[in-house]
């Protein structure tokens, strides 16, 4: 397939995203991510063009969170006053989550107007925010704003969520725990040995939404082989049954096995090979709409090299996975896992199998 016409969202306030020094989360990523690009020569690319997204309006939070929630958020910013000892409040870095947000929004409304194939939104993917709480560097959850703009605005019926993060998304799982217009699926390391301590196969919605939320908890240091192969087993036959309207991905680098908070065991190449799955999966299931939210990623100097991979993937860039570069050498014998995920893919299929006829 010939590369696809791809935007990325991003703009200069985006830096305010800083949670200050000493917190794994900074706003340096930002313009790490875009020197590295540059250097790449991503934006001389015809296939890909930088959009700089306009900030939205207060109401639009109100789709998904409390109004109550949210006016206490901006009382807190008001006062810089943290919500929680994780994640801090100003108004710069409201100011900046509104830009953010509102770049979320325009690459789905992109794709859905088909001014572009595919899209990528750069410090998207505030999974841990759920209606009315936040926590985990998250305050609004856009992954579930964008998900409610489309419905209103384009009469999306259908759409499927895949959590690449190394943590689960227990803000997104919670919001759409009984809706069966969402199905969400979540591949992360094992609740038991990170946050937030969510995310077990047992999580599989309630209600009508039954069946919908599907997680994959992975063991510590499992590897790209038995990664992938989690993915393909689950993700695609579901998305094949479920057959969306849009994907909507988040996640970033922190499944990498040199990120600080995580403890998984992808490469910069594993990040290629998941978004181009992505993108395939699209093809097939959704006429190619896939929009990526790509914001994790707490060691800033792998941060440049998974962001630009997951970019390459979805984009479909006439390169292999032997082009794409990591900061730090591959292990020399990769942590895998495979039969223990075996074990949980098996495990989780038994359970799904009420719901779905792909895995019976």
């Amino acid at each position: 397939m010939p590369p696809r016409k791809t935007c990325i969202t991003y703009h200069e306030k985006f830096i305010q995203h800083d949670f200050g020094i000493n917190h794994p989360f900074r706003g340096n990523r930002y313009t790490r991510a875009m020197e590295y690009f540059e250097r790449k020569g991503l934006f001389n690319l015809p296939n890909i063009v930088l959009v700089k997204p306009e900030p939205i309006e207060k109401e639009i939070l109100f789709k998904v969170h409390s109004k109550d929630y949210v006016d206490y958020i901006f009382r807190l910013a008001e006062l810089n006053e943290p919500y929680d000892m994780d994640t801090p409040t100003s108004k710069s870095i409201i100011e900046a989550l509104m830009y953010i947000i509102g770049g979320v929004i325009k690459a789905g409304e992109a794709v859905f107007k088909g001014e572009f194939e595919r899209a990528a939104a750069l410090g998207g993917g505030s999974h841990h925010a759920g209606r009315d709480y936040g926590g985990g560097f998250c305050l609004f959850n856009d992954i579930a704003i964008l998900i409610e703009y489309l419905r209103e605005k384009f009469n999306v019926k259908r759409f499927l969520v895949l959590d690449y993060d190394a943590h689960a998304g227990n803000g997104t799982s919670d919001i759409y725990y009984s809706d069966p217009t969402v199905l969400f699926i979540s591949i992360h390391q094992d609740p038991l040995t990170i946050y937030p301590g969510r995310g077990f196969i047992s999580e599989i919605g309630s209600g009508e939404g039954i069946g919908y939320n599907v997680n994959i908890p992975l063991p510590m240091r499992t590897g790209e082989e038995a990664y992938l192969y989690a993915l393909k087993e689950i993700f695609l036959p579901l998305a094949g049954e479920f057959k969306p309207e849009i994907i909507i991905a988040n996640g970033g680098s922190d499944s990498h096995f040199a990120d600080h908070l995580g403890s998984l065991g992808l490469t910069a190449k594993g990040f290629f090979k998941i978004a181009r799955l992505i993108g395939q999966v699209s093809d097939e299931v959704c006429w190619g709409r896939a929009v990526l939210l790509i914001g994790s990623g707490y060691n800033i100097q792998v941060l440049p090299y998974g962001w630009y991979a997951l970019i390459a993937g979805i984009a479909e860039l006439n390169i292999s996975e032997e082009d794409i570069e990591d900061y730090y050498p591959a292990p020399q014998n990769p942590w895998q896992n495979i039969n223990e995920v075996k074990r949980i893919v098996k495990e989780l299929k038994s359970i799904l199998a009420a719901y779905w006829s792909c895995f019976r």
